[in-house]
């Protein structure tokens, strides 16, 4: 069923629909590369576009299926409720070419799709992946890490340099682990709530982990994967989906994982949320601030002299210690202690004792991307505190923006865009949702109902019950927005069983939340989860 799109999308008929009357009605009439009438607008493409590549990773040319297209969701009376979009690779081995075709070498990317056939199921690995938000689509792991192909950054540091932007090969992409699905939840990348759906049924926990556990067994059967080695993989919040997803997928579904990846990890949100009478997000992102005062180099000798997970690892000794005992007494700390733990606080992250005191020793989120380097009329970025910006004036309390968010969000915007178009040859009419905040307000009900949310304990309920699960924690030591100290504490305090501990493995990177844009980390990165993977699927076996 079509949706007429100034019913569906109000928002749009100013922009679209009015425009649109005037538009040529013919094909004939269209710009070159226009491959529908236009003046109709198309949704989704009656069939997912399929078009085969390679890439050439550790010096070995792979071949790949690439799959764009839908998943139609339905209610218990098997009636849609939405469509959801999703990019998918799978290698693919070159059939036997035919002798009496001289066109037909074996190794045409553009071949038909009979002239390919797939390696036994049992023997690679299926990745499902997903970024987070609330309302992210799958663009950041997708071309960043995971894919064939990646942004094309201007150096090694991750600076985007100027438009236009293009995706280039991805030589330290996984696929030569691992299939990979990319997940865009309802309301972001193509996914829309259809018929009878409402959006606002997919955007909480809860719905969320139902909805994108169904995608994923209904996927598995599509495609025949029941016997493959099973994988998912979040970022940020997506890893708040990737907890709650390990329980999800097991005890509605029966599927077992081999491994959970965790990238930029918030799965406990009392570690990170600066409200008033919760004092635990401060001692948690210290460490990070150590790291980031030392690479803008505003630490004093001693500390600068090390590396700057050396002197985050300082912070973190005095965080769980003196620190965490100042701020347990709140009003009962004497003015000796106060001043010995400002000075000490000054001295981790290159802050001035004064404001310390004024803040009473709590400074956090966005105060100290915006006091970090006001002496220089700069701001630090909470995605990635490497990145610098420039405000309008110098005073306030918090950034104008993230200068980190401002670095990557056009690149990948418009790389993703041009790529699916040009190279994955899947064209729809909607705006294809990069992180959108239609999602909001998002339900954290039942399990945010006067609590912090923490799924955690979800993670380790599934870890108990599948003990080959083997998890790997990506952290940045520059990101400001999941502290990687956060991630390490709540680990800690999973209560996992000793037996189990072992399966939960931690990486460092010097970069931030998005660790793989920052070359050398992404190098770092790949030969990580290599090894992880052949842990993973080998304890499986």
């Amino acid at each position: 069923m079509k949706i007429h799109p100034c019913l569906t999308y109000p928002v749009l008929v100013g922009a679209l629909c009015a425009p649109a009357l005037a538009q040529p009605e013919t094909a004939d009439d269209a710009p070159a590369g226009t491959d529908h009438v236009l003046g109709e607008f198309v949704a989704y493409p009656d069939a997912p576009a399929v078009t085969h590549h390679s890439v050439t990773i550790n010096g070995r040319q792979i071949w790949y299926e690439a799959r764009a297209g839908t998943v139609t969701m339905v209610d218990d009376d098997h009636e849609p409720t939405a469509k959801m979009f999703y990019m998918a690779y799978r290698v693919v081995e070159p059939a036997a070419h035919d002798p009496h075709d001289p066109h037909d070498d074996g190794h045409d990317a553009h071949a038909s799709h009979d002239r390919w056939t797939y390696p036994d199921p049992s023997e690679r690995p299926i990745t499902f992946s997903f970024n987070g938000g609330p309302g992210s689509s799958s663009v950041w792991l997708h071309l960043g890490v995971f894919g064939p192909r990646r942004v094309q950054h201007v150096d090694d540091f991750g600076n985007p340099g100027p438009p236009p932007w293009a995706v280039v090969p991805n030589d330290m992409s996984l696929l030569d682990k691992s299939d990979f699905v990319f997940i865009d939840p309802v309301t972001t990348g193509f996914s829309r709530a259809v018929g009878d759906g409402n959006a606002k049924d997919f955007h909480g926990l809860e719905n969320d982990a139902r909805s994108v556990a169904e995608f994923i067994r209904r996927y598995i059967a599509m495609d025949n994967r029941w016997r493959s080695p099973k994988f998912i993989a979040g970022e940020s919040y997506g890893t708040t989906r990737a907890a709650a997803l390990s329980r999800e997928l097991w005890s509605r579904h029966g599927i077992g994982l081999n491994g959970v990846i965790l990238v930029s990890a918030i799965m406990n949100f009392q570690t990170a949320r600066f409200t008033v009478g919760n004092d635990l997000p401060y001692p948690m992102i210290l460490p990070t601030m150590t790291a980031t005062a030392h690479f803008h180099g505003q630490l004093g000798e001693r500390l600068s002299a090390m590396t700057p997970l050396a002197a985050a690892r300082e912070a973190i000794d005095f965080a769980m210690g003196d620190y965490l005992v100042a701020l347990a007494k709140g009003d009962r700390l004497s003015d000796a202690d106060r001043r010995s733990t400002a000075e000490r606080l000054g001295e981790l992250t290159g802050l001035d004792v004064d404001y310390l005191l004024k803040s009473n020793l709590r400074v956090g989120m966005p105060e100290f991307p915006k006091e970090l380097l006001r002496d220089q009329g700069k701001t630090v970025g909470r995605l990635d505190s490497r990145f610098t910006g420039i405000d309008r004036d110098d005073k306030g309390d918090s950034y104008e923006y993230d200068p980190s968010m401002a670095a990557i969000s056009g690149i990948y915007t418009g790389a993703l865009n041009a790529y699916l178009r040009e190279e994955l040859e899947f064209r729809s009419d909607l705006p294809y949702e990069i992180l959108t905040g239609r999602v909001h307000p998002w339900s954290y009900k039942p399990a945010g109902d006067n609590r912090f949310v923490n799924v955690a304990e979800r993670l380790r309920q599934a870890m108990h019950r599948q003990p080959h699960m083997k998890v790997f924690l990506a952290s940045g030591i520059y990101d400001l927005a999941t502290p990687f100290w956060a991630a390490d504490y709540t680990i800690d305090h999973m209560q996992l069983d000793p037996d189990l501990r072992d399966n939960i493995e931690t990486h460092y990177y010097e970069s931030g939340h998005m660790m793989y844009i920052h070359r050398p980390s992404l190098v770092d990165l790949k030969g990580d989860l290599d090894a992880f993977y052949d842990r993973a699927v080998g304890a499986g076996r």
